[in-house]
């Protein structure tokens, strides 16, 4: 899986899991709605700590449990380009 869609598949995951629409997230997170776009359409590739951080905690997780799962896990990150 590539790096940036590992982002879009945790994202709506918990959406899914929580009952939130990307709108009602970017409220939580005080993310702009725009960014949240970019990042779940796959448009922004490498979105920053401080907006995963914000993300994480409108799930009201830390960003170490929110960036916790299997395919950021397994993923390597030797195969990508600087």
């Amino acid at each position: 899986m590539e790096y940036s869609k590992i982002y879009v598949t945790r994202i709506r995951e918990l959406c899914r899991k929580r009952g939130f629409a990307i709108n009602k997230l970017a409220s939580m997170s005080g993310v702009k709605q725009s960014t949240l776009d970019n990042i779940v359409r796959g448009l922004t590739k490498n979105p920053s700590a401080k907006t995963l951080h914000k993300i994480a905690i409108a799930f009201n997780m830390t960003l170490s449990e929110f960036l916790d799962f299997e395919e950021l896990n397994e993923y390597s990150f030797e195969d990508d380009e600087d």
